[in-house]
């Protein structure tokens, strides 16, 4: 077991029955109480969330689709956070392990977001051009996302989910009218992004659909019979389903909505909106830091990266502004080395190859999920970031580096190193993978998120480029320092826009005076950041939080610090608050 007790104050939870005997029946009893009703919550909430559960690889509710944002369904979410949290309080924690004490800690937590959550009426916001049903909709579909179609059965069960789609659309419409009453509703420049989208997906005929890609890999051995069917109902749920549904949630936006949108770029605008931010930054960053200390920690830290940047522009022998440095970067063509997406790709797995042979020196443990990359689809690439999309739990479905590439002669090389670092391997693939395929952990626990941890942990990993040998080229550690900046700039920007009046103009003003950035990338991140409050901020804080604790511990343990069993501590846990990591990381220390 490991030193864990102390570090969350345990050694003060007394087990109150007599003899050690009793003790021990007493940790057995509680910690069977506990991981029997976190059991039934991971399935029931399965059942609750199935493309969650398809998600996750489990396939057992493929055919379903839950229509989330229903107030119906939102009053049963908060009754079933309610009643688990009831249980969980019921159970004694004096008689739990330091492991198991960890997972009731987490799960009170889980359910007591997810009930303060539900006070906010987020749901009249069903759709932006960031994160949306209708974005993630295509990409099931697609045939390449996480929806399998590897079976005549796994064909049936999504035509069966895809005939809920209608009644979802219902639902956001009905939704965006309420929000648009009551002054929940999204910002006109946000709006107009999501005509296009919308507009993408319905396609001139069946098989030009992104939604007959499935038909294009129908198991081998199919039936003529199967085939004629399936061809008949994917024609016939394209026809009457897809074009339909996304032609009339285009035409709501612009005909009814986009009159009423707002003229703002902040929530601080919307009714309860501040308060709203403020519970955005808790779930985001897990911490209780304010507003304007987290404005505060970005401008210190901008100005922090910028004195390095400028360094690696006196280092190349650059004689001219930092802005002038970013101008040369953004229109030099030897930053533009590709005509073609596959060379952008190829790139990637060349600095994969590159950092390959370093690993080990910094990781003792290393993921068994398989790793690829992919251009992102067409549909979404214009105003989509490079993602990682996680790999399924048996392994069937490997994790995705996503990589949207519009034109790639347009495609900078600089700062392609730190992409990888973050989005790809050692970040996201290496946390998310070893969290998933760690069995000690119980369900909810293997397939947890936080921001401020999972956000933090990529971010931080791009700090070890050096160490993996990816920053010997100046521009590359330029890039290194860009990505860093631009994190910076995103606590400047998130809370000025939602919490101090900073308008969506002032904000892109802000990030192109600050870093390598083209007006059209600035507008866009400012505008998901304006749909996803507080999202953004778990990047930096998480970093500072990971990165400050390792200097602390090279500090105080000198030569026992042993970076790759740092990295072990950071990781076994899977994903957990920034305050539970600082205090494992302690108890880790004496060890």
């Amino acid at each position: 077991m490991r030193k864990f007790m102390a570090a969350l104050g345990m050694s003060a939870l007394l087990v109150s029955c007599g003899g050690e005997s009793g003790k021990q029946e007493a940790k057995k009893n509680n910690g069977t109480a506990l991981a029997e009703m976190l059991g039934r919550y991971w399935e029931d909430r399965l059942q609750l969330f199935p493309v969650e559960a398809t998600g996750i690889g489990d396939t057992r509710y493929n055919d379903r689709l839950t229509i989330t944002i229903a107030q119906s369904f939102r009053d049963s979410l908060d009754r079933f956070y309610g009643r688990y949290l009831g249980e969980a309080e019921q159970i004694d924690t004096a008689g739990l392990s330091a492991d198991d004490k960890m997972s009731w800690r987490l799960f009170c937590h889980e359910m007591r977001m997810g009930m303060e959550g539900l006070k906010y009426p987020s749901h009249l916001l069903p759709i932006s051009q960031f994160w949306a049903f209708t974005l993630e909709l295509p990409q099931l579909g697609s045939g390449s996302g996480n929806q399998p179609f590897k079976t005549i059965a796994d064909h049936d069960n999504w035509l069966k989910r895809l005939a809920a789609v209608p009644a979802w659309a219902d639902t956001a419409i009905a939704n965006m009218r309420k929000g648009t009453e009551t002054g929940w509703v999204l910002p006109r420049s946000l709006v107009v992004k999501i005509l296009p989208q919308l507009k993408a997906v319905v396609a001139a005929n069946e098989e030009a659909s992104i939604f007959y890609g499935p038909m294009k890999m129908l198991p081998e051995g199919t039936s003529d019979a199967d085939k004629k069917r399936l061809d008949a109902a994917y024609r016939e749920a394209i026809k009457n389903i897809v074009n339909p549904t996304y032609t009339r949630l285009h035409d709501f936006f612009e005909k009814e909505y986009l009159p009423k949108a707002r003229g703002g770029s902040g929530i601080k605008e919307m009714p309860g909106g501040e308060d709203y931010y403020k519970y955005c930054i808790r779930l985001w960053t897990t911490t209780d830091l304010s507003p304007d200390s987290i404005y505060n920690i970005g401008l210190a830290e901008v100005a922090r990266i910028e004195a390095e940047m400028n360094k690696v522009k006196d280092q190349v022998g650059y004689k001219g502004t930092l802005q002038s440095f970013f101008k040369f970067i953004s229109d030099d063509k030897k930053f533009f080395p590709f005509t073609e997406p596959k060379q952008v790709i190829d790139s990637f797995w060349a600095i994969k190859k590159q950092e390959d042979p370093q690993l080990k020196k910094l990781f003792n443990n290393v993921p068994k999920t398989q790793f690829t990359i992919r251009q992102t689809e067409a549909f979404r690439a214009a105003s989509a970031s490079a993602e990682y999309n996680q790999g399924s739990e048996d392994g069937t479905r490997p994790g995705i580096f996503y990589v949207p590439i519009v034109d790639a002669r347009k495609y900078n090389c600089v700062g392609m190193s730190t992409l990888f670092l973050h989005e790809a391997i050692p970040g996201h693939h290496y946390q998310i993978s070893l969290q998933q395929e760690n069995k000690d952990l119980p369900a909810f626990r293997r397939f947890l998120w936080y921001g401020a941890y999972g956000e933090g942990w990529a971010h931080y990993c791009e700090t070890l480029g050096t160490d993996l040998g990816l920053y010997g080229d100046p521009y590359q550690y330029f890039g290194h320092l860009s990505d860093g900046i631009h994190r910076a700039i995103r606590l400047v920007v998130d809370v000025g826009m939602h919490h101090k009046g900073m308008t969506r103009e002032e904000a892109i003003k802000y990030m192109l005076q600050h870093e390598l950035v083209s007006e059209a990338e600035a507008t866009a991140e400012i505008e998901r950041y304006m749909a996803i409050p507080g999202q953004a901020l778990s990047y930096k804080i998480g970093q500072m939080t990971i990165s400050g604790e390792r200097r602390k511990y090279e500090q105080q343990m000198g030569g026992k610090f042993n970076i790759a069993s740092f990295h072990d501590e950071v990781l076994i846990d899977g994903c957990v608050p920034l305050n539970v990591l600082r205090e494992k990381l302690a108890a880790w220390s004496t060890k």
